[in-house]
């Protein structure tokens, strides 16, 4: 039987300078718990997962709003895996995410890897609707396939507006179904681990980083608006956030 969820969270301003959650909705395997913030202003939430999931045939969804001068990190406290459904006849799993973040607001998303098992079949979205004074840092990470296995099937699309305006509209496929060429040199080259890191900051607008290469599989991009795109593939999940997170130290960092 599949399962139809969707947790919630809302962030706003105590008053006191750090940031309340008046919304900390669990919902299915969902499971919101609210965590020690490593940096005072913020407040924490941490994704547990209390079952297995997504299966096939499985509908889950995350909205997290943060209104305006609020301050939110989101994380998770392990990996989710995408694993096939009961039977052969069983619908693709849907996960789709919606985030929006208010003026003079800012939001930490840093999950952990999404791994697609094999004989898995996942649609993911992700929607981000950004004011012109917010802050983003949105990290993304996907392995194809457990160790020893290949990889299932997996869509994914990011979509991020800014000020009412598109800042950035992406889409990916991997695995059995996929447009040729997936795996070719020109995509993954044979990698499994594939990730980006989003960085949205108003600051931008008077100096943005320049566009560069990070090493061999990884890349800096401006896109037009205040922010920078990083992505990367790697053999692994370990080498892979190490180049993120030393993306993330540098630009934000400078």
């Amino acid at each position: 039987m599949s399962i139809r969820a969707t947790a919630r969270i809302t962030a706003v301003p105590d008053g006191r300078g750090t940031t309340a959650l008046p919304v900390l909705e669990s919902d299915g395997p969902l499971a919101l718990r609210r965590t020690r913030a490593a940096t005072a202003p913020y407040a924490r939430v941490t994704v547990v997962g209390a079952m297995s999931a997504p299966l096939g045939g499985d509908r889950l969804a995350i909205e997290a709003r943060v209104e305006d001068g609020a301050r939110l990190t989101v994380d998770s406290a392990a990996a989710t895996v995408s694993l096939p459904g009961p039977g052969p006849a069983v619908q693709p799993a849907t996960y789709g995410i919606e985030l929006t973040v208010g003026e003079g607001a800012e939001l930490n998303w840093l999950p952990e890897q999404l791994i697609s098992a094999c004989g898995s079949e996942l649609h993911m979205t992700t929607k981000v609707e950004l004011a012109a004074g917010a802050r983003l840092v949105l990290r993304e990470e996907q392995i194809l396939g457990r160790h020893g296995e290949t990889t299932g099937t997996l869509t994914s699309r990011l979509t991020v507006h800014r000020a009412g305006r598109p800042l950035l509209d992406q889409h990916t496929a991997y695995g059995p179904g996929a447009p040729g060429g997936w795996d070719g040199g020109a995509v993954l080259g044979g990698h499994r681990a594939v990730g980006q890191l989003l960085l949205v900051d108003p600051s931008f607008d008077e100096k943005r980083p320049e566009t560069r290469l990070l090493g061999p599989t990884a890349v800096l991009t401006g896109l037009v608006g205040p922010a920078v795109l990083v992505t990367a593939v790697a053999p692994d999940a370990r080498l892979l956030r190490a180049v993120l997170d030393g993306a993330m130290s540098e630009v934000l960092g400078g």
